[in-house]
């Protein structure tokens, strides 16, 4: 007996189904930047570094993510979203490979940059092509699916890191801690980084069955092939020839409807939006927490390296968590609510966990206030700014637009994660602030962030990829000095 589904639920099940394949590429994105946060805790101490060679072996990915966005912007382009993926898959695949077997610093930063090459490219091209393939209702939800893979990504591998370095200590004698911390030294932190090939290999496989995007097909001319896709995405045959016209047209050259370049009216506005929204994602201190996570416990907390794995379990689960809260409530809530709401409670994070190290009384109340900040980035500044990364730049613009963001993005992580030992082992932060400067720092970009999008950040939900074009050409002074008006 065949079961027929209504034909509005297939083509949902077949969004679905795109966007789980291509968010794949954001859990790797996770697993390849959250690797680092349990293996440095290793691979410092069998190659010796120094506090500015741990920085370096950490960040040197990121300056390949650098690199990756921007080529992704010539490459969705050029040979489209998925080509550009199955790219990235295989740069995934090599570098976790290589960066297991590097018997030198030197060889471990190559394989590393290698893999940040993927994750930036993965970073720019797997939203984009989520935000293409959703109907406008839903695209705030889909593209936080990207937010939600990278998380799983980050939870899977402190999971993985944490069995691998030899799971629960509680019990065990010394002698036997002992002999596992020795393991991964010598071994444990090669097994964290060939964990990754498992998830990379099925990326690379499933990327062969999802559909070009409808746009990138309609802008290189193939609109027989476009059609085909938009009528697998669509729920109607009358949505999916609206949704066709209203691409072509955004995509004229009429006068109405000109192709937009970054020197058009309001372009610079909305680059400049998509890069601050960029670097203060990065600059508030995410990544300085998930990627310092287990040396934060080991050292601030006075947690052995093995149990500091075991915390880390903790920073991934309630990530995990509140970002299933952002994603049923990006589209009814609304973008600004969450961005604003989310980021006080990164600065009340912050702020008590600096206070905590501050006067020397670290401990659950520490614990606590990481896990605040967390649970308030995955509500807000991590899901909400890849959605509006995604939606806010027009189409003909887009491909280069949200390289040139994304790159930003990754320029700011790459510093935060090279400078974090460095302030964190300075003579000014042990003297003058018992080791809590670091993440006062961060509370006031907070604060900074709160403004910024109180100030200049207009509501997108509920308005397709096209009507975003008209919000972005109203008079410059206007957008300027005020919020831009979203009827």
């Amino acid at each position: 007996m065949t079961i027929n589904l209504p034909t509005e639920n297939k083509h949902k099940i077949t969004v679905l189904r795109n966007t789980a394949v291509v968010a794949l590429g954001g859990l790797l994105f996770g697993y390849d930047t959250g690797v680092i946060g349990g293996s440095q805790l290793y691979f410092t101490e069998y190659f010796q570094l120094s506090a500015g060679e741990q920085g370096w072996a950490v960040s040197s990915a990121l300056y390949g993510c650098l690199i990756g966005a921007l080529l992704a912007g010539y490459l969705t382009k050029a040979i489209s979203r998925k080509y550009t993926l199955i790219i990235s898959a295989f740069l995934f695949t090599f570098s976790a490979w290589g960066s297991g077997v590097a018997d030198s610093l030197s060889t471990l930063v190559i394989f590393r940059i290698i893999g940040g090459l993927g994750v930036g490219l993965a970073s720019m091209a797997s939203p984009m092509y989520i935000a293409e393939i959703s109907p406008p209702k839903d695209r705030g939800r889909m593209v936080s699916l990207y937010q939600l893979a990278v998380v799983i990504g980050f939870f899977v591998v402190f999971v993985a890191t944490y069995f691998i370095g030899g799971g629960n200590t509680v019990d065990q004698s010394a002698a036997t801690i002992a002999q596992s911390h020795h393991h991964n030294v010598t071994d444990g932190w090669r097994i964290m980084f060939w964990s990754e090939l498992i998830p990379s290999i099925s990326f690379l496989v499933l990327l062969f069955f999802v559909p070009h995007s409808p746009r990138w097909l309609m802008q290189k001319g193939r609109h027989d092939e476009a059609r085909k896709v938009l009528a697998t995405i669509t729920s109607s045959e009358e949505e999916a020839a609206s949704e066709f016209e209203e691409i072509a047209l955004s995509l004229s050259d009429s006068p109405k409807h000109k192709t937009l370049t970054l020197f058009a009216k309001g372009m610079g506005f909305v680059l400049f939006l998509g890069i601050s929204l960029s670097i203060l994602q990065q600059i508030t201190g995410i990544n300085a927490i998930l990627y310092y996570g287990a040396e934060i416990f080991s050292n601030a907390l006075g947690y052995g390296p093995e149990d500091a794995l075991k915390q880390q379990l903790w920073l991934g689960g309630v990530n995990l968590i509140f970002t299933f809260v952002a994603i049923y409530t990006v589209d009814s809530w609304g973008r600004k609510p969450l961005l604003i709401t989310g980021t006080l409670g990164m600065f009340a994070g912050l702020s008590v966990l600096g206070l905590t190290i501050y006067y020397q009384q670290m401990g659950v109340i520490s614990l606590i206030a990481i896990l605040v900040f967390i649970a308030s980035f995955a509500l807000s500044m991590g899901p909400v700014v890849w959605v509006m990364l995604s939606e806010i730049f027009p189409n003909s613009i887009r491909s280069l637009a949200m390289s040139i963001a994304v790159a930003a993005q990754w320029l700011f992580n790459a510093i935060v994660a090279n400078t974090f030992p460095i302030v964190n082992d300075s003579v000014l932060n042990r003297s003058e602030f018992n080791g809590a400067l670091s993440y006062f720092v961060f509370a006031f970009f907070c604060l900074v962030t709160v403004a910024f999008v109180w100030k200049y950040i207009p509501e997108t939900k509920g308005k397709t990829l096209e009507e975003m074009e008209n919000l972005w050409q109203q008079d410059s002074d206007e957008l300027g000095v005020a919020e831009p008006k979203v009827t």
